[in-house]
């Protein structure tokens, strides 16, 4: 059953926190008696009538559709919490949550928005990258130019050796454990008809060393810390790597530091002046 009167107090404090900058509007020269968008604005970002959505608000409307809570999520800028809020005050279950979206959600962004300076990466659950800044594309090289399966570094370890010559050999055995285990716990996760599943398939028809890795369910302490690069433009690097997780889209977002008044510190500071090049090419 919809809560048409908690379902319209709903929308009205939304709308009233989402601003019009937000959703690419001027603001305009005349001052706006309206808090945050006006109706009309809110319908036609949503694609539906002036007329529909001010019944949804007064509140005399219909039940709305799937299609209309999705579109009028997406206008309020809602998180995925906010967002099954609504759907529950409409009447409607809360829509499954994928885990594999390439959108970067919402708190990810602000967050890597403000670390313009330091090597950050946002990546999926496979490993793909789908932001990263300048600084991390120079010290790990440019991970948009992947495409297909190629895009999650999880796959490419085992099937492109390149992508391990940026860590120092004694390393690698280890890194490969974890990227297994780390596998293995989105895999459990999941299922086996996931995307997860679908890499796990190919790797283990085309990779022994993955295949055997596979066989021992490893399982994963923490997939972050210390790291240590051989950098082919400014040499070794000793690095610490942390990693903040959402747990809405399985998205993380990758920090690479290291301390400050370190050897390893003033070559990040180099890297960020001079810039990366094709990282792998060079190696």
């Amino acid at each position: 059953m919809v809560d048409r009167a908690r379902f319209a107090d709903y929308l009205r404090t939304r709308r009233g926190a989402r601003q019009p900058e937000e959703v690419g509007l001027p603001r305009g020269a005349r001052r706006r008696r309206t808090r945050g968008l006006r109706r009309e604005e809110v319908a036609r970002l949503s694609d539906i009538s002036v007329d529909y959505y001010t019944r949804l608000e007064q509140p005399r409307g219909p039940q709305p559709s799937v299609s209309v809570l999705g579109a009028l999520s997406r206008t309020l800028g809602l998180t995925l919490d906010e967002r099954d809020h609504l759907y529950r005050l409409a009447g409607h279950p809360a829509p499954p949550r994928s885990r594999d979206a390439d959108v970067v959600q919402a708190g990810m962004m602000r967050i890597f928005d403000a670390l313009p300076d330091a090597a950050v990466q946002v990546v999926t659950q496979l490993g793909e990258t789908l932001m990263q800044t300048d600084l991390s594309a120079a010290l790990v090289g440019d991970e948009s130019v992947y495409t297909g399966r190629s895009r999650s570094l999880h796959y490419r370890w085992f099937t492109d050796l390149a992508s391990r010559r940026l860590y120092v050999p004694e390393d690698r055995a280890a890194q490969s454990r974890l990227i297994v285990a780390d596998l293995l716990a989105s895999y459990t996760r999941d299922g086996a008809e996931s995307r997860v599943g679908a890499v796990v398939r190919s790797l283990l028809e085309e990779s022994p060393e993955f295949a055997d890795l596979w066989q021992e369910h490893p399982v994963a302490g923490p997939y972050c810390g210390p790291v240590r690069l051989s950098h082919p433009r400014v040499g070794r690097l000793e690095l610490h790597c942390q990693r903040l997780i959402d747990p809405d889209q399985s998205q993380q977002l990758v920090v690479y530091t290291a301390a400050p008044g370190t050897e390893s510190h003033e070559k990040m500071r180099l890297l960020s002046v001079v810039g990366g090049q094709d990282v792998y090419a060079a190696v």
